[in-house]
């Protein structure tokens, strides 16, 4: 059995990528920091439905605090899929964003992409297997108006994407990133109507959080293996 790390593994997206790479035969360890009950939640479900999960806590900022957890988790054996997802949104338009939005919104996105993938990869390549798939966002491919640092930050996860892949491309390991576009959840809901999303979208609806689960399975499967070092797109042909 294939063990699998997904980070923000509480959230909408997350929960719905836990229960999917569950499904598809992996140990999931679900992350959470601040929503440690959520990731538990999910895991218990995961669980009952006859999956295996665990709930695991650590802040993916904290250097030191990450690779002690990561250090427990490996004892346990390998984690050969690594889905980065864990990230914040602070917006505000540049001329009034302050310098502690900028800097948490890059901290947990792309300095957590460090502090959790750097841990993980001797122990990857030593199985000359891995799949490494980093959540991404449309607003990194075309921008978005009062989210500069986010845009900054996922974008930065697409030169690493790259860079890694190149790295890792004979150790049998893939790296990708995915980019969704309006996903439906209660951030979204919260940020656009209905009629917006009719607006904005081509297909005039958001996608879901299982639509996206299911590219993911994907990018982590034994099929996907000549696929590595790409950035690829779900928003409903936004872009």
């Amino acid at each position: 059995m294939k063990r699998a790390l997904v980070t923000g593994g509480s959230g909408a997206i997350g929960a719905a990528v836990c229960r999917r790479l569950s499904a598809d035969g992996c140990h999931v360890y679900v992350h959470a920091n601040d929503q440690f009950n959520k990731a538990e939640r999910v895991a218990t479900e995961i669980n009952s439905g006859g999956g295996s999960a665990r709930a695991v806590a650590f802040d993916v900022t904290r250097g030191e605090e990450t690779r002690i957890a990561l250090e427990t988790l490996l004892a346990e054996g390998p984690i050969q899929v690594l889905v980065n997802n864990a990230g914040i949104h602070d917006d505000a338009v540049m001329p009034g964003m302050r310098a502690a939005q900028w800097a948490r919104v890059i901290d947990v996105s792309l300095n957590g992409f460090f502090n959790v993938t750097q841990p993980l990869l001797m122990s990857m390549m030593a199985t000359r297997w891995g799949r490494i798939v980093n959540m991404s966002s449309a607003a990194a491919v075309a921008g978005n108006r009062g989210q500069t640092n986010y845009a900054a930050a996922k974008a930065g996860l697409h030169g690493a994407t790259k860079s890694l892949a190149l790295e890792l491309a004979s150790r049998g390991i893939t790296v990708n990133a995915i980019a969704p576009g309006i996903i439906a959840s209660p951030m979204a809901a919260a940020t656009f109507s209905n009629e917006a999303i009719a607006q904005l979208v081509p297909m005039k609806r958001a996608g879901t959080p299982e639509e996206v689960a299911d590219l993911v399975a994907f990018i982590a499967s034994e099929g996907a293996g000549y696929i590595s070092g790409q950035i690829i797109s779900i928003n409903g042909a936004m872009i």
